[in-house]
């Protein structure tokens, strides 16, 4: 078992490391010499251990015979529409407070704990929303995040973590229940026609390459006790991503709106500020969006 105090190896902790953002963090720190142990639900492969966040003897277990140099807290339940509210306030609340209290019960502090929250905690907020913009989650998802957001701020003089809200961000590999793969497989598979809600709901949209540099950044700062926007700060329309979709596929397709893929509570416009990001990180480069297209067309 590795000493507490014995971080001349960096040795990450990943949890929810089968997602969509979890083969993309684990690719990033092993590239820059980490030695990364995921975590997941079923049976785990090499590099990884089994884990149910909602255990706090299971991450006692975990904490103490890892004790990793920084950890990253991924996972989650986030599809939106995710049809049972209490296990996902009992998977994103409480698994989270799970992984920090397993911390302080075995005596370990790591360098640094990175916890993935959202940007739909801002609601509907208007305009370009910086952190201090006060939540106003419209759905159990987003719900769920603040409530964890807020319940980690207690361990802030405790741990040193860093929260971040990310914007809508894709890229390879995301399945299709998010809009993006959708839009993409579509097109690529030349299909006549594809469902949608509202065009002209805007979001920020990132690349998860850029996203993942970002979270290496933020382990590797001094930043601590923040909650970080990770997003562009440019908004973008449906119709617009379709339209990018399109000139990069070369095909074309008929748009159907089907009332059931319109949310009642949907949030209509979300674009954040990446101020505070890049007072802590100024020099990390974001991916253009076009070329986040054009990678997801070439290889869907």
């Amino acid at each position: 078992m590795a000493s507490p105090s014995d971080f001349s190896v960096r040795h990450a902790l990943v949890t929810g490391v089968h997602g969509f953002t979890g083969t993309y963090v684990r690719d990033e720190l092993l590239s820059a010499g980490y030695e990364v142990t995921g975590t997941v639900l079923g049976a785990p492969g090499l590099g990884e251990l089994a884990l149910d966040i909602t255990s706090i003897e299971a991450c006692r277990r975990v904490i103490d015979e890892l004790r990793p140099s920084h950890i990253v807290h991924l996972a989650a339940i986030s599809f939106v529409a995710h049809a049972d509210a209490l296990e996902m306030y009992n998977v994103n609340v409480m698994g989270t407070l799970n992984l920090l209290q397993a911390c302080i019960d075995v005596g370990h502090r790591p360098e640094k704990i990175l916890i993935a929250s959202s940007a739909n905690v801002y609601g509907n907020a208007a305009g370009v929303v910086n952190e201090s913009v006060a939540p106003g989650p419209v759905n159990h998802y987003a719900t769920s995040k603040i409530a964890m957001e807020y319940l980690v701020r207690t361990w802030f003089d405790r741990l040193p973590i860093v929260v971040t809200r990310p914007f809508n961000y894709t890229g390879r590999r995301q399945t299709e229940r998010f809009l993006v793969p959708k839009i993409v497989a579509h097109f690529v598979q030349h299909r006549p026609f594809i469902e949608l809600g509202n065009l002209d709901v805007a979001r920020d949209f990132s690349d998860v390459r850029t996203v993942v540099r970002i979270y290496r950044g933020l382990l590797e700062s001094t930043a601590s006790g923040e909650v970080v926007n990770i997003c562009s700060g440019q908004p973008r329309t449906l119709l617009e991503v379709v339209d990018m979709v399109r000139r990069s596929s070369g095909h074309d397709l008929q748009i159907r709106i089907n009332p059931a893929f319109v949310r009642e509570n949907e949030v209509k416009v979300l674009v954040g500020s990446s101020e505070r990001l890049r007072q802590i990180l100024p020099d990390i480069p974001a991916i253009d969006f076009s070329e986040t297209i054009d990678w997801m067309v070439s290889n869907p």
